[in-house]
């Protein structure tokens, strides 16, 4: 679907930043604005986060202007619920938009139930250290455009959900335990799936499908046997291939990337940096020098 909250935003002063639409229909926006009125009433929810600024940012309610704008304060608006904004400093600020469809689908997936009817309660300029440590950790810090990180991208929106229909929802459902992890052959299962697909886009909806789980109990049980998110195991596989690629053959750079399922050399460099605490080239230049 089209969000109109995209397309309204975009006759006013604010400026799209970045936007990328996940694999499971959620989209992201990055956004920025200052010195402006804006109106906005979407077909759809959003769930905002602010970034920077908004201190001097009012919303008008039933019984006037409100003000309490701050960096990792969230907002969230309903859909079909018009929110006025005066913006008198400037503001950056990330939303996450999404459907009563979403919200039925993480229902389902957690509670294997789904409710008859959503209902969102709006919230403005609330605290929430569990919303800001999702934005902050799995998507502010990553490029949007990159495949490797949509395990990472699609685990976050999933959380983000989840967490909306637990507290700011009319949906009362405790969340399910999930005890235990996966079985020895479930696990050695899709251990050697991941091994053989790490060259793709991988998503936390393709790893769950091929246990025939959700994506929450997937995600809860993958990490109870493995002591690790899939998408960090993800990730720590494909720089590991890529070690024994830069090791063990003549392999381009840019082939082990692509192999090893990174967007670019540049990216697989800083990654593999950070992980192993030198660069590819460091590690071919001294496998080179071993071989003489």
């Amino acid at each position: 679907m089209d969000y109109q909250t995209l397309t309204q935003l975009k006759q006013y002063k604010t400026q799209l930043l970045d936007t990328v639409r996940l694999n499971s229909g959620v989209q992201l926006a990055s956004w920025q604005n200052q010195q402006d009125c804006v109106s906005v009433c979407g077909n759809h929810h959003t769930l905002s986060l602010y970034t920077a600024g908004g201190y001097e940012n009012y919303k008008k309610t039933t019984t006037g202007w409100k003000k309490g704008g701050a960096p990792h304060r969230f907002c969230l608006m309903p859909e079909n619920a018009t929110s006025t904004w005066d913006i008198r400093g400037q503001l950056s600020f990330t939303h996450l938009y999404y459907t009563d469809d979403h919200l039925r689908q993480v229902a389902t997936q957690i509670w294997d139930k789904e409710p008859t009817l959503i209902e969102l309660d709006e919230q403005d300029f609330v605290d929430d250290p569990q919303i800001d440590l999702i934005y902050q950790h799995f998507l502010l810090q990553h490029n949007w455009h990159l495949t490797e990180h949509h395990l990472q991208f699609s685990t976050a929106s999933t959380l983000l959900l989840n967490h909306v229909l637990q507290h700011y929802s009319n949906v009362q459902w405790r969340p399910p335990v999930v005890k235990g992890g996966l079985s020895p052959h479930m696990l050695k299962h899709i251990l050697q799936w991941i091994d053989a697909h790490l060259s793709e886009p991988l998503t936390l909806a393709c790893l769950a499908k091929q246990t025939h789980l959700s994506e929450y109990h997937f995600a809860h049980m993958f990490k109870h046997s493995m002591n690790i998110a899939p998408h960090t195991y993800v990730m720590q596989q494909r720089l590991k291939r890529a070690h024994d690629y830069l090791s063990h053959s003549q392999m381009s750079l840019t082939d082990i990337a692509i192999f090893c399922g990174f967007s670019s050399t540049a990216h697989l460099s800083q990654r593999f940096k950070k992980y192993f605490g030198y660069l590819p080239s460091a590690l071919r230049k001294n496998c080179a020098q071993n071989t003489r």
